[in-house]
């Protein structure tokens, strides 16, 4: 999900004149889009779907971490123990 300077860059006043324009395209292209006001960047406009999209994936990799420390701290279960709490034997 790499930006397109030459698409995605799109100044807030064309957000005020047309919204419905600007998030069909963030909405359409799968990608987010920089707002400016006065050539800076203020914000990032994204389509829902992406957005969901990559707080699930930085979820998994959140847990992908902390169990990984959780291994190298020696606070791990036998699978034998994991089925005995989850009531599955």
């Amino acid at each position: 999900m790499s930006v397109k300077f030459s698409e995605d860059v799109i100044p807030l006043s064309d957000l005020k004149i047309n919204p419905g324009k600007v998030v069909g395209h963030a909405k359409e292209s799968h990608r987010p889009l920089l707002l400016t006001s006065r050539g800076r960047g203020v914000a990032v406009l994204q389509g829902l779907e992406e957005f969901e999209k990559g707080e699930e994936e930085r979820a998994f990799m959140k847990a992908v971490a902390n169990g990984l420390m959780d291994v190298r701290e020696g606070n791990e279960l036998s699978l034998d123990e994991v089925k005995k709490r989850l009531g599955i034997e």
